[in-house]
């Protein structure tokens, strides 16, 4: 918190006091989403190559320098990040790619990349003194909120539109909250929380409208960056729903550019899925953001009305990126292909990266010779039901030897 400078609108530019308590701007409203503006000359006073090279923590807080967040509140939380990039040597010779590389987020606490945002948010009301937060999601962000809450012992009130699915309503109740299912979609849940937390006074999660919360996801692109040595790839392919995690990346890569850690920041790929793509279908037409149905398995991206849509625009603009968009069938391939060459467990939305990844491919957007990683933001054990869709049942065989043998033959051969 000690090297921030101000907030600042992602519309019309006016800057507020950091000690204003204000997540949009008063004069352009829900739009105008506040950025967080560091002074980088003093905070490079700390952050150098020998920050890094002596840091011992083994969370996102050892980013906490670059963090909008007081310290003495960091203590009693869940270890969120430092979660492993993987160099994806079986899916690269399957891709004929040879620097492709996966950062897999669900291995967080609560299994999704949602973590970095949600235990920002409980150290931020543990800084105001509230004890309830609440927020609006499709499924993730609501498990890690209430995970990370319970660990902090605070309580939490959680809408969800009525597809969120049992796996992630089972941690919901698992982990104590407050569940209330909205009879629609997510703009259902959305507006009825909006109109909840400022009835009540609660903590505001809500990712696209907090710009705390963007500053806890940008530690995946840190943690990115470092791993690799500090020197940046390509392109960072990302799955989008809200554009919170994405314009989180950007900022990431951003800051570390001002530090002069890194040369450049890489070129951002936003994937959607094309029942629920507004952030492409304004990108491919050249028109503004207008709202689209949510007609997608991928529900952790199946946001008709982003909330943050200036700051993902901007992440793909200014990175030099591009937008694609998938289909349910690509992204159910994508969740099979990414299991079977390593062994790594995606939810649709967290799947969806790798299947934009090889139609950016198909469609010469990015090339075998670069340099790649794409981000698998939750695990499939989240949405089980959808992951079934994807493969085939399993055999059931009497307990007898040469039946198994019998099958096995016929396996063999159809595999050949």
């Amino acid at each position: 918190m000690k090297y921030v400078k101000h907030y600042e609108c992602t519309l019309c530019h006016k800057t507020f006091p950091k000690e204003q308590d204000l997540f949009t701007c008063p004069e352009c409203g829900e739009l105008g989403i506040l950025d967080i503006i560091y002074d980088y000359e003093l905070m490079k006073q700390e952050v150098n190559a020998d920050y890094f090279k002596n840091n011992r923590i083994d969370s996102i807080w050892r980013y906490l320098p670059m963090l909008s967040v007081k310290a003495e509140f960091t203590k009693n939380t869940l270890r969120v990040g430092m979660t492993p990039l993987y160099k994806a040597i079986n899916l690269g010779k399957y891709l004929h790619m040879d620097n492709l590389f996966v950062k897999d987020e669900g291995v967080n606490p609560t299994q999704s990349l949602k973590d970095r945002a949600s235990v920002v948010a409980v150290v931020k009301a543990l800084e105001k003194n509230q004890k309830i937060i609440a927020c609006s999601s499709t499924g993730n962000a609501a498990s890690s909120l209430a995970g990370n809450a319970a660990k902090a012992n605070l309580k939490t009130v959680i809408f969800v539109p009525k597809r969120a699915p049992i796996g992630k309503l089972a941690q919901l109740m698992i982990y104590g909250s407050t569940v209330i299912k909205v009879d629609g979609d997510y703009k259902a849940a959305f507006s009825l929380s909006k109109l909840a937390i400022e009835a009540n006074g609660w903590y505001n999660r809500n990712a696209a409208i907090n710009p705390h919360l963007v500053e806890g996801k940008k530690t995946v692109a840190l943690e990115i960056a470092e791993q690799l040595g500090f020197k940046t790839p390509d392109w960072v392919v990302v799955s989008v729903g809200d554009g919170c995690t994405i314009a989180g990346v950007y900022k990431g890569f951003y800051d570390l550019l001002q530090l002069g850690l890194i040369p450049k920041i890489p070129r951002l790929l936003g994937v959607q899925s094309a029942g629920c793509a507004p952030f492409y279908n304004a990108y491919i037409n050249n028109l503004p953001l207008v709202p689209t149905e949510e007609n997608t398995i991928a529900d952790s991206i199946a946001v008709g009305i982003p909330r943050n849509p200036v700051k993902a625009m901007n992440a793909v603009k200014y990175s030099l990126g591009s937008w694609i968009a998938v289909t349910d069938q690509e992204i159910m391939q994508a969740m099979k292909l990414l299991g079977h060459t390593e062994g790594i467990f995606s939810e649709p939305a967290a799947a969806a990266s790798l299947a934009g990844l090889i139609k950016a491919i198909e469609v010469d957007t990015i090339k075998l010779s670069d340099t790649v990683v794409f981000i698998s933001t939750g695990n499939g054990l989240k949405d089980t039901k959808n992951a079934l869709e994807a493969i085939e049942e399993p055999v059931t065989l009497p307990n007898n030897i040469d039946r198994f043998n019998e099958y096995m033959k016929i396996r063999r051969r159809n595999n050949e």
